[in-house]
């Protein structure tokens, strides 16, 4: 918007500038071409006085005329005056002068002037109008074009002299009313990335106040919508979490002191639906606490992270016999941007999925790969893998794939994943793991300082 007001405005001031300059340097070269002319016309009817009146002493004088104009001067030999000049070329002026008595005016060019102006005259004799000469001066218009280039030249000069400082002033002017706009762009962009905190100064115009007043407003109350909503949704799941766990202590003493197979069974599976549901409650705590105002990024050791998660979850791993194997850089020590404690959620979450849909006796590979500015984090599994369309959904909350050992997910572990590497400026994608299984690979920003 910046540009084509500084391209309208520099426009106006180019056709301002046309419009008054223009026809003032056309004024000014025809005046040039006229005041030639006469001051020529008038020396050659001087010359032609003198060469009519055919006196010694006049023939005298036209010679000392012809000399100031450097053998530029040309007349006849039919009259009395026997003056030592050039001859003129007999040619239609030389006609008209002689036959007709009538004074020709030749610029030599069609545009403007050529090389020489050209001017016949007849000569009378004196105190009769018959015609007894002519007198031709060939005057150089080198004189006239240096004048002609100094006038364009300068207007030309002042032309591109006042665009420029137009085109700063235009710019200073449209980055000043734009400022309003730019501002109201920057508070949008800063929405777009989950800053609901952001208001835009109400500057300018009145249409622009009255548009940022009505966006800080309408910021206002989302904020506050969403900000009561994660609340209700941290609050709810906290406070589930306490009668889910006495549930729990409760069904497992019930289980302790029932000696029917059947009553076990329906325990057990009770059981299961309480773990589940517990592991719901703290995935919608955690995804509660992700969309909460985001964190600025630090850099973080990714392979001390790396390793310490394996470690953790590398017990739970052995009782089913699945082996955890990490490859890729674990030589080098690279470090990516990401909120204190989200790097450690994302993995758990991998983890614990890919966990849960492998075989007994299966491998779970975590390959470290850095690539340039960004550096992906690779979890792969040998479960059942994805077909395109749950691959689709997989991040949708609480849609939950089909695992080996059940449905006990919750349905959040991806969600939670991709909120926290949006956060993070990073993405997360699901590909076919070699052979069997699914890819999640997380990609982060790349920190070019070392990690501790």
């Amino acid at each position: 918007m910046i540009r084509q007001l500084v391209r309208s405005y520099v426009l106006l001031v180019a056709v301002a500038i046309a419009l008054f300059t223009v026809p003032v340097a056309f004024t000014l070269t025809d005046q040039l071409r006229g005041d030639t002319r006469s001051a020529v016309l008038r020396e050659a009817d001087a010359m032609a006085l003198l060469l009519g009146d055919g006196r010694a002493a006049s023939c005298q004088a036209l010679e000392e005329m012809a000399k100031a104009y450097d053998d530029e001067i040309q007349v006849t030999r039919t009259a009395k005056c026997p003056a030592d000049l050039p001859r003129p070329t007999a040619d239609a002026a030389l006609t008209r002068a002689l036959e007709e008595g009538g004074s020709t005016t030749d610029w030599g060019s069609s545009f403007i002037w050529g090389p020489e102006l050209e001017i016949t005259v007849p000569a009378r004799a004196a105190g009769t109008d018959r015609v007894v000469g002519a007198v031709r001066i060939l005057y150089s218009t080198d004189e006239m074009t240096s004048r002609l280039w100094q006038i364009w030249g300068f207007r030309a000069v002042l032309a591109v002299l006042v665009l420029g400082v137009a085109a700063l002033l235009g710019v200073v002017v449209a980055r000043r009313l734009t400022r309003p706009l730019r501002q109201l762009n920057d508070m949008a962009s800063k929405f777009s990335d989950g800053d609901l905190t952001a208001r835009s100064p109400v500057t300018g115009p009145p249409e622009t106040q009255t548009l940022a007043r009505t966006l800080n407003q309408g910021a206002e109350r989302l904020d506050t919508l969403i900000a009561a909503q994660r609340i209700f949704v941290a609050d709810a799941s906290h406070q589930l979490r306490t009668p889910l766990t006495a549930l729990r202590l409760s069904l497992d003493n019930i289980a302790d002191g029932v000696d029917d197979e059947f009553v076990g069974e329906d325990v057990e599976q009770a059981t299961a639906e309480v773990v589940r549901m517990s592991r719901l409650v703290s995935g919608l705590l955690v995804l509660a606490r992700a969309e909460a105002k985001v964190t600025a990024a630090e850099p973080l050791p990714l392979m001390d992270i790396v390793r310490e998660r394996l470690a953790v979850w590398r017990p739970a791993a052995d009782e089913r016999g699945v082996t955890i194997a990490l490859r890729g850089s674990t030589d080098g020590r690279p470090s990516v941007l990401a909120s204190s404690g989200h790097l450690d959620q994302m993995l758990d979450n991998v983890l614990s999925n890919a966990l849960e849909v492998s075989p007994d006796g299966g491998t779970i590979t975590v390959r470290v790969e850095p690539r340039g500015d960004v550096v992906g984090v690779s979890v792969l599994d040998e479960g059942p893998g994805m077909s395109d369309a749950e691959k689709s959904r997989a991040f949708d909350r609480f849609w939950r794939g089909q695992g080996l050992t059940g449905k006990s997910g919750s349905g959040l572990g991806l969600a939670v994943v991709k909120q926290l590497a949006t956060d993070d400026g990073g993405t997360v994608a699901l590909t076919d793991a070699p052979g069997r299984g699914l890819c999640v690979t997380i990609t982060l920003r790349a920190s070019h300082r070392g990690g501790g």
